[in-house]
């Protein structure tokens, strides 16, 4: 191109866009479908007011005179009324400008921002449940009437407008007007409980003609069996037993074919049972049972026969009943022994009846399918078949001799060298006590121990010696316990709890400093607060601080330290506690703050150093710190902790999913002063080795 300029000079004249190669520009299609994460803009604005500093934020006004308060109401009525009509649709944005009018008591004002409300949605009935509220709040009844009036106008299908409207005039005694407002929402035709409501009103004032009349135009209204049952049980408390009876007949000449009508015969015939009309009953039941098709006539079919049990022949009903239900079981039974739920309902139908043959039969024959694998979860429905036989053989046959065979059978059959069930040996040595037999139910509870220990018998075993007051069985025992198992902090605080109970201060410091020696323990953190707490009871301070340093040098955790540091504000001298702290002087809180503060200087310390980036942590700590030294009044230096507190910023950090695309997380960071001078520093230094740099070059 150069050289072909060389030769033509009119070439030169040419521009660089004329001398390019016109290339086809590429088809791009825009993506215009909407972002999965959708920002409002008043979510933008919103973050960032959030996000500004404490020093770009605007001043509080304070006012002093009544020219800045007209000011003041200027200026916000302006920026309500900008902001409205920015977002007219926005019904919060009009009830907090009403209720700012009413916090100024310019109640005429609130009243109209309320209307211009109601005139973008009269749709939205929480606005006027809003509008009405300001009315009663201000007490100003008969502006509240007008908005319920005109509510209940544009919104009769909204319950809670009639129900705010009645409980307003109830409350103020206008019965009368409350009978109005009721009578205005029937004719809207509501649901059940509307009616029920009136009803319940009319009953409140002892009208019970006007309720039967409510009752007689609800069940017209909703012509169902509930309604009727209830108009009847109505009646039936009043004493007016004709007519319940007309009520239900009258039900079941319009309602004698529907679905539910099975409910209506149970109660009308229940009615009459209750009046001793047992004939009548019986004549409903079987008139059901003709009528109704037999796929929903199950639960009228049990009525009937429970009937006929207490008042009838009931040889006849329950061999045809018991008889094919058994027939069924049998069956059931015969192609799977082992589905136990079958057996179970089996040992029911048998226990209904009553025969105790033929109960032990169907248990014997029940607790012989044993599981065919030992594994407990095999057998964990089927050791509920002996608890039901030992509970039956006791309660209802009451044969001692029995029962005492079934629980030695039942822990023979168990195989304790694989699992075992503490409630089966807990429940036969309860059974023993119950017969006041302390030896027998103490072998049972040894035998446990022996074969098959488990937390809850130990527990059981040390609560029963202990009621019995033998102190040295109970020793005994917490000795084996704590050999089964010696890690348990539950077993080691119980058994020094017991210790102090009995005075023994020695014996119980001694099975902490045990405790505390395990090389494992389930729960340490308990066992040091069980310690501690126990040191700290005998006013043993010394050895108290002397506990926290042990505890300290195993592991530094923030509630050790924060506990320590509340211990030291709390202990003053011997015997003396936080809750007399009124009662000592100045020197004794100071010694107490300096104690606690040289702690909460170690661990701030430790934290520092040792482990810098638990940043949260040590915001923890400088937070109790400054609530201790703001506890102690005129003794604390607030100021102290003050300067140490970091400032909380909101970051945000890439993070990647493994299902999805990654993206961005906020979270808290705290810059802490001594980092803020750190980073200056650091800065300087950078700007320094740029100067020699640029020097030596130069």
């Amino acid at each position: 191109m150069a050289n072909a300029r060389e030769g033509d000079p009119n070439l030169g004249y040419l521009t660089k866009k004329e001398t390019e190669v016109k290339l086809p520009r590429p088809t791009r299609v825009k993506n215009k479908t909407a972002a999965p994460v959708q920002i409002t803009a008043e979510q933008i604005l919103r973050e960032a007011r959030e996000r500004q500093e404490a020093e770009i934020r605007p001043p509080k006004q304070k006012i002093t005179d009544s020219a800045e308060l007209g000011d003041y109401r200027l200026r916000k009525r302006k920026e309500y009324e900008d902001l409205i009509r920015r977002v007219r649709w926005n019904k919060s944005v009009w009830v907090k400008y009403a209720k700012w009018e009413e916090s100024q008591k310019d109640f005429a004002r609130s009243r109209s921002v309320w209307e211009r409300a109601l005139e973008v949605d009269y749709r939205d009935h929480t606005l006027w449940l809003k509008y009405a509220d300001f009315e009663m709040k201000n007490k100003f009844i008969n502006h509240a009437r007008n908005v319920w009036d005109r509510a209940t106008e544009l919104l009769p299908r909204v319950d809670q407008l009639w129900y705010k409207y009645i409980h307003m005039e109830v409350m103020l005694g206008n019965a009368a007007g409350a009978r109005q407002i009721y009578e205005r929402w029937m004719k809207w035709v509501p649901d059940q409980e509307g009616w029920l409501s009136y009803i319940k009103f009319e009953l409140r004032f002892n009208e019970i003609e006007r309720a039967r009349a409510i009752f007689s135009r609800f069940v017209e209204c909703h012509p169902n069996v509930t309604a009727w049952i209830r108009f009847a049980k109505f009646e039936m408390k009043n004493g007016e037993i004709a007519r319940a009876r007309q009520v239900y007949e009258d039900a079941l000449k319009i309602l004698g074919n529907d679905e539910e009508a099975e409910k209506l015969f149970v109660a009308f015939a229940e009615f009459e049972e209750r009046c001793k009309e047992t004939e009548r009953a019986r004549c409903i039941y079987k008139y059901a049972l003709d009528h109704i098709p037999k796929g929903r006539a199950e639960e009228i079919y049990k009525k009937f026969v429970a009937f006929e049990k207490q008042y009838g022949d009931r040889e006849g009903i329950e061999d045809a009943i018991v008889g094919k239900r058994r027939f069924q079981y049998e069956d059931e039974v015969r192609k799977n022994p082992f589905n136990y739920d079958v057996w179970f309902d089996y040992i029911r139908l048998e226990e209904s009846c009553g025969d105790k043959l033929r109960i032990e039969d169907v248990y014997e024959r029940a607790i012989a399918n044993i599981p065919p694998a030992q594994e407990k979860r095999y057998w964990q429905r089927y050791i509920y078949l002996w608890i039901n036989y030992v509970l039956y053989e006791e309660l209802d046959a009451q044969d001692i001799v029995r029962t005492r065979e079934i629980y030695d059978l039942c822990l023979k059959n168990i195989p304790h060298a694989k699992f075992s069930f503490a409630k089966i040996w807990l429940m036969a040595a309860q059974f023993e006590i119950r017969q006041l037999d302390i030896d027998r139910a103490r072998k049972i509870l040894g035998s446990a121990i022996g074969k098959a220990p488990k937390d809850k018998i130990f527990k059981k075993y040390i609560e029963i010696e202990l009621q019995l007051g033998n102190i040295e069985r109970c020793r005994t025992l917490y000795e084996k316990y704590l050999e089964w198992s010696p890690e348990n902090c539950y077993a080691w605080s119980k058994y020094a709890e017991l210790e102090r109970s009995l005075a023994e201060t020695e014996r119980a410091r001694a099975l902490f400093e045990l405790a505390i020696d395990q090389p494992a323990l389930d729960m340490p953190e308990l066992l040091w607060k069980a310690y501690i707490d126990f040191e700290i009871s005998e006013s043993e301070f010394g050895r108290t601080r002397a506990l926290y340093e042990r505890l300290l040098n195993r592991t530094k955790h923030l509630k050790v330290w924060i506990s320590y540091a509340k211990f030291e504000a709390s202990a003053t001298k011997e015997g003396i506690q936080e809750s007399d702290m009124s009662e000592i002087d100045s020197e004794q809180k100071r010694k107490c703050l300096e104690r606690a503060r040289a702690v909460y200087e170690r661990a701030l310390s430790h934290l520092r150093t040792t482990a810098p980036e638990l940043k949260e942590e040590r915001a923890m700590l400088l937070e109790e710190w400054l609530n201790m030294e703001s506890s102690f009044g005129q003794l604390g230096d607030v100021d102290l902790v003050r300067v140490k507190l970091p400032k909380k910023l909101k970051k945000r950090r890439h993070i990647e999913t493994e299902d999805g695309p990654s993206g961005y997380e906020e979270y808290i960071d705290y810059l802490f002063p001594e980092e803020t001078q750190t980073t200056n520093l650091k800065i300087l230094e950078a700007a320094l080795k740029w100067k020699k740099q640029k020097q030596s070059s130069d």
